[in-house]
């Protein structure tokens, strides 16, 4: 019986300084098929103005190379930034897809932002929504979706080959893990989703969707997964379920709410599009006061 050869592609990167975000175009090493994690829409919030900067900035690149987009992936819906997967989309083409358990995100968040009727809590505005084991092609090469909540409960893991893209659930080893206290978020479940991703074949390369360059030193986007189980602050060999609970815990009771929760979780439940206009053709974000204290 033989197996096939776990493929390495290549891993383009882009940084979106203004949110500390890294957004991935991971191509096929043996066709001209690609899949975009995570995009960025620029989003001023003094102004309420969006731009297509960081966005374009991957769109000519994909273009420049003549790369054909079959995936536009988010890992979860983001509370740091807006996503930019629908206008890539209208640009390059390619499927938006989420893990299926986006439907629980948008049943929570709906009723924090008193969304009305017509917004449907069933994960339709997606193109595909992934389930846990799921295998999927990028031209030649083959990926596997793996359902790793705790951070929030609809993030997946996505290996694509040997690169494996964690979304917010692993930080760089010197950061740690993700916070653990969003609405739906729990610390036991997250230790249970980062021990998932450590049994993958520790030469696998591991990319972060963030990095917020602890004590100073240089950004960093890529790791394996030998080095996060030998290294990783929160999750290094020898951690128990319990500490790590109690260490999480303990340090989520200290983190203010990221800047851009507000505006993006309404745009991001949403596949990056943005709330039906109103009767004068703008469309409107809404604060919802206290309801995050």
């Amino acid at each position: 019986m033989t197996t096939n050869p776990i493929l390495q592609p290549k891993v383009t990167t882009f940084f979106d300084k203004d949110s500390s975000t890294f957004s991935y175009v991971v191509k096929d090493p043996n066709s001209s098929s690609c899949a975009i994690v995570d995009s960025v829409l620029d989003f001023d919030y003094a102004s309420g103005g969006t731009s297509h900067k960081s966005a374009d900035e991957i769109i000519d690149y994909v273009t420049h190379n003549q790369l054909t987009v079959e995936w536009l992936i988010e890992t979860h819906v983001h509370a740091d930034h807006l996503s930019a997967a629908p206008y890539i989309q209208s640009k390059v083409g390619g499927k938006i897809g989420i893990g299926e358990h986006i439907t629980i995100v948008q049943d929570t968040f709906a009723k924090v932002f008193n969304e009305n009727t017509d917004f449907l809590h069933d994960g339709s505005q997606f193109d595909h929504l992934f389930h846990d084991g799921e295998r999927y092609m990028v031209g030649g090469m083959q990926c596997v979706a793996m359902h790793t909540p705790g951070h929030t409960p609809a993030c997946f893991t996505h290996v694509l080959g040997d690169a494996v893209f964690v979304g917010d659930t692993l930080f760089m080893p010197d950061a740690g893990t993700a916070r653990a206290d969003f609405p739906g978020g729990n610390a036991e479940v997250l230790f249970d989703s980062v021990q998932k991703i450590l049994a993958l074949p520790e030469d696998h390369r591991i990319f972060m969707c963030h990095d917020y360059c602890p004590n100073g030193r240089a950004l960093e986007y890529q790791t394996t997964v030998k080095i996060q189980k030998e290294q990783n602050i929160h999750v290094k060999q020898g951690m128990s379920k319990e500490a790590f609970v109690t260490l999480r815990e303990t340090r989520d009771k200290t983190l203010a709410m990221p800047r851009l929760i507000l505006p993006s979780l309404q745009i991001n439940m949403r596949a990056g599009h943005m709330p039906e206009p109103e009767e004068n053709g703008l469309s409107y974000l809404k604060v919802p006061l206290n309801a995050f204290k």
